[in-house]
């Protein structure tokens, strides 16, 4: 490439420094491209803008020796570029970058390598410090053979042990509840799994007297037959949750069926085509949006045998229930339900036969829904259904006039409102709490004997749990909720004392069947222990009598020999019976009161003969 006629008149011939004068600096930028334009002119030569040099602004000069004799070096990325002329005609820009992705490449290369070095170093120190380990562990073995190659394989197999058992456990238990990663499990006897899920003591002093019929809540549910279980689902209280546990949870001879996608499922008796349970996720809403108590016993035989004659109705039994929870933690959880969109404008109301009229139930919003509400308006609302939804949807309306606040006063109307949930409640077939998930589930396999396949899990963490509420709030929603304040009061009351009831129960029958079959193993021995007295006194009998006396002869005397010596004590009343076991033989004129005795134990042998 030629320069232009004007820079060459400019610049004149090269100029050539005077012998041991210094190296000359002034405009290094417009040299160094004046240079380069000359090297391009010349062929072979290499451009001085690739050239390793000092840093921009510091010049040797244009024919000074260290830049001549300074040796090339450039980036095999490069190699082509240093050779090429059109290199230098790149912009000042492109070639300073691709400069410094050399450089980079340059430091990428070296922290690799650092890094590979290191790592070997590490690894070295550490089989160092494990095999001087393994000496101090398997010391006495290390004169068989060549111990380095051996405590190496063998110290490799031990990691990789280590490591699959590492991955298998992981596998098997991938979660932090696994009992085999409890240390404490270790130190400590496993707690009952029925212990109270808020951490209280599982004991607590009973406000309320209740009898033996009210405790004792065993239902005997036949799924083949006619009887229907109804699961009445307030709102905000874990009722979605119960619900998918009684489709898809328990044991059943033919299970539910249910498909994906579909939130039904088809639960039919086994050999009819017939369901046993009146639920959102069996038969759907077939009596509004979250029917109540008043609607549901007037809507579900209707529902079930609606088509049939009254006369072929079969006689069935309703088994009602449901879930109760905290009434302060279900009303913020419904009002942030509200608070997304939530409405239940499908909920029919009926009562008497009718729904309630706008002006018996008005609306406390005007729009589509109540999105975005805060919570002083949600609690202003006197219409909100939100109050006292429990005590509303446990009573039976039509003693007060339904939804007609003018048939009667309103103390009189709350006290009726409660004395009559509490009623229902207490005869409902099983009825849970939402904070004691693992006591609900006992109860419930009590009461139907039914068993879930996988156990309750106890949420602390909610929507409700999640709203931070000051002392202030708090009392007006228990204010606003006081009726259903006083009945969750007395549904955790009898709930617990059920609880403790079924348990103390279970134990006795426990214990009653310990007793039995240790009479039932003191028998088995007094037989044996008769019948080896007879045999080693040597005398002669019939082989009639010898079977009269042993009606067991194939009873096993191989007994714990705490239980015999036990039992031997309490044999050993006086001191004739002992001489009588320590002498192999006796005199005639002792066998007949050992016969007796022999006798009766053989009554009571029989009788427990018979209760096997």
């Amino acid at each position: 490439m030629a320069l232009p006629a004007c820079a060459a008149r400019a610049l004149g011939p090269p100029l050539q420094p005077e012998q041991g004068a210094p190296a000359r600096t002034t405009c290094p930028r417009r040299h160094s491209r004046v240079e380069a334009e000359l090297a391009v002119s010349r062929p072979g030569s290499v451009p001085a803008s690739v050239r390793v040099g000092p840093p921009r602004g510091v010049s040797h000069g244009f024919n000074s020796q260290p830049l001549l004799d300074e040796p090339l070096k450039a980036s095999s990325s490069l190699a082509g570029a240093v050779h090429a002329p059109l290199f230098a005609l790149l912009p000042r820009g492109r070639r300073r970058r691709m400069r410094d992705l050399r450089r980079r490449w340059d430091l990428g290369s070296l922290c690799r390598a650092l890094l590979t070095r290191g790592l070997a170093a590490l690894g070295h120190s550490l089989k160092h410090v494990l095999s001087a380990i393994f000496s101090k562990i398997f010391g006495p073995l290390a004169s068989v053979g060549n111990m380095d190659e051996k405590s190496n394989k063998l110290l490799l197999a031990l990691v990789m042990l280590f490591l699959f058992a590492v991955i298998v456990l992981q596998y098997v238990c991938p979660g932090t509840e696994c009992q085999l990663l409890r240390l404490q499990a270790f130190s400590s006897p496993v707690p009952d799994p029925y212990r109270s899920e808020d951490e209280s003591s599982a004991r607590f002093v009973p406000r309320y007297n209740f009898s033996r019929g009210d405790l004792l809540r065993k239902v005997d549910f036949d799924i083949k037959g006619d009887d229907l279980i109804v699961f009445l689902h307030i709102q905000k209280t874990g009722g979605t949750t119960f619900g998918r546990h009684l489709v898809r949870n328990i044991q059943l001879e033919q299970p539910c069926e249910c498909r994906v996608g579909q939130k039904k499922c088809t639960c039919h008796r086994p050999g009819k085509r017939e369901t046993w349970l009146f639920s959102r996720f069996s038969t759907g809403w077939s009596c509004g949006l979250h029917a109540d108590w008043t609607e549901l016993t007037s809507c579900v035989p209707a529902v079930v045998d609606g088509k049939r004659d009254a006369r072929l109705r079969p006689s069935r039994n309703f088994h009602y229930i449901t879930i109760l929870r905290d009434p302060v933690s279900r009303y913020l959880s419904e009002w942030r339900h509200v608070q997304r969109g939530a409405t239940w404008k499908a909920s029919l109301h009926v009562c008497d036969g009718r729904p309630p009229t706008s002006e018996e139930l008005p609306s406390c919003y005007t729009g589509d829904d109540w999105s975005g509400c805060p919570l002083k308006e949600f609690m202003d609302c006197p219409y909100n259904l939100a109050n006292n939804r429990q005590v509303r949807m446990l009573s039976d309306l039509t003693l007060v006039g339904c939804y007609n606040l003018s048939v009667m006063p309103e103390k009189q109307r709350n006290k009726v409102l409660l004395e009559s949930a509490k009623s229902n409640l207490k005869h409902m077939a099983f009825f849970g709490l939402t904070e004691f998930q693992r006591k609900t589930q006992y109860l419930f396999e009590k009461t139907f004997n039914m068993n879930f396949i996988s156990p309750f899990t106890q949420y602390n963490t909610t929507r409700a749990s999640s709203v931070e509420i000051n002392e202030e709030i708090q009392k007006r929603i228990e204010g606003l909720n006081f009726l259903d304040m006083e009945l969750y009061s007395y549904a955790k009351d009898l709930f617990l004392q059920r609880y403790q009831f079924m348990r103390q129960k279970e134990h006795q029958e426990a214990r009653r069947k310990r007793q039995e079959q240790r009479k039932f193993l003191k028998g088995r021995f007094l037989q044996t222990h008769f019948q080896s007295q007879s045999q080693g006194q040597g005398q002669s009998q019939n082989p009639s009598q010898n079977q009269s006396q042993n009606p067991n002869p194939n009873a096993n005397p191989n007994l714990p020999p705490n239980l015999i010596q036990n039992l031997t004590q309490s044999l050993s009343q006086n001191s004739s019976q002992k001489e009588n076991r320590a002498r192999p033989k006796q005199n005639p004129g002792q066998e007949q009161p050992e016969s007796n005795t022999s006798n009766g134990t053989h009554d009571y042998i029989g009788s427990v003969e018979k209760w096997r």
